[in-house]
């Protein structure tokens, strides 16, 4: 079994590879194999994600950021591994990546299902480094022999987890995504910041904007002007057919919307928007603001602004979490360390 030291070098090499990534460079040859793989088993996954998805976690595993996170744990050498089940889900590349790494350095083994959509590139990272390797298994059949799990997906697959998962110590993941507050005195770098957050994967990650709130008479064409450098999104066939398909659904039902031929917006009070659209609320003051998104808790994964708002994130980084901002406020390590 290898120490604490050894796992917390290993991801810190593991950043360094990322972060000099170069794919002319022979020693990537594997990796842009993976990452083409990773495509043609997920036509949402182009070199593009997979790269943006492998940039994040360079800067994420980078030495000062493991020891900052890992800085409040009490972290013994774990003398008794237990199996951790993870099951990933796969709507981004390596989406399910910090759970296993938390795994791992809490000195636990990892039984892992990958998401079919996402069963290239986490496998690829692991059989290629002799730490993380010994520590995981991969398995395509029903979970086994395991202590603990810490589950994601759906709404409806997390009431099939918790009822399948109840004998067990767990984190159950459902959906969630971002939401936006603006007031109007958004700078035009912080706009553009918003659009990444709107845009990149697609809208499909559950720290994506799908929700926005605005001061009541906003001029919706600040958003349409300041994400126009977006607009190649479009050109995704993928993301085309899905703009077109949900652009029809809203016409069909005679919903009010507007658009910029990339992206609609739609007034509603629902958080989780379809692919292609974004919705959006208008608020009177930030105070009550708040108090109604305490009661969206459950469905609120992150929140961009500018505003003074606690736990917020800056426009622009909602796909760039750091190792210590956990997906739903679950500390992960905590729960591993409590087993």
């Amino acid at each position: 079994m290898s120490s604490l030291g050894d796992r917390i070098k290993a991801l810190e090499s593991l950043g360094q590879y990322f972060n000099s990534f170069d794919e002319n460079d022979p020693k990537y040859e594997k990796l842009v194999l993976a990452i083409e793989k990773s495509y043609q088993n997920n036509g949402w996954f182009r070199k593009e994600e997979c790269l943006k998805a492998i940039k994040s976690w360079g800067i994420a595993l980078k030495k000062e950021k493991i020891e900052k996170w890992l800085a409040k744990y009490e972290l013994p050498e774990n003398k008794n591994p237990k199996t951790i089940a993870l099951v990933l889900a796969g709507n981004i590349p390596m989406v399910g990546f910090h759970d296993l790494i938390a795994v791992w350095i809490s000195g636990n083994n990892a039984l892992v299902k990958c998401a079919s959509k996402d069963k290239v590139l986490i496998p690829f990272i692991v059989n290629n480094n002799p730490i993380f390797k010994e520590m995981t298994t991969f398995t395509n059949e029903k979970l086994r022999d395991f202590h603990a799990v810490i589950a994601t997906g759906s709404n409806n697959t997390g009431r099939y987890f918790n009822y399948y998962f109840s004998k067990y110590p767990s984190v159950i993941r459902k959906n969630r995504n971002g939401v936006g507050i603006l007031n109007g005195r958004e700078s035009n770098e912080e706009m553009e910041g918003l659009g990444r957050d709107m845009l990149q994967y697609f809208g499909l990650g559950c720290r994506n904007v799908s929700k926005l709130y605005l001061p009541k008479g906003y001029d919706l064409n600040q958003i349409f002007s300041s994400i126009y450098p977006l607009k190649s999104v479009i050109e995704v066939h993928k993301y085309a057919n899905n703009y077109d398909y949900n652009k029809a659904v809203f016409l069909m039902s005679n919903y009010d919307f507007v658009e910029n031929g990339f992206l609609m917006l739609k007034k509603d009070e629902k958080i989780s928007s379809p692919i292609g659209c974004v919705y959006y609320e208008e608020y009177e003051n930030l105070i009550s603001l708040q108090m109604k998104l305490e009661n969206k808790k459950p469905d609120i994964q992150c929140i961009v602004t500018n505003e003074a708002v606690p736990n917020k994130i800056s426009f622009g980084q909602t796909q760039n979490p750091a190792l210590w901002e956990y997906a739903d406020d679950t500390d992960t390590i905590e729960f591993l360390n409590n087993l």
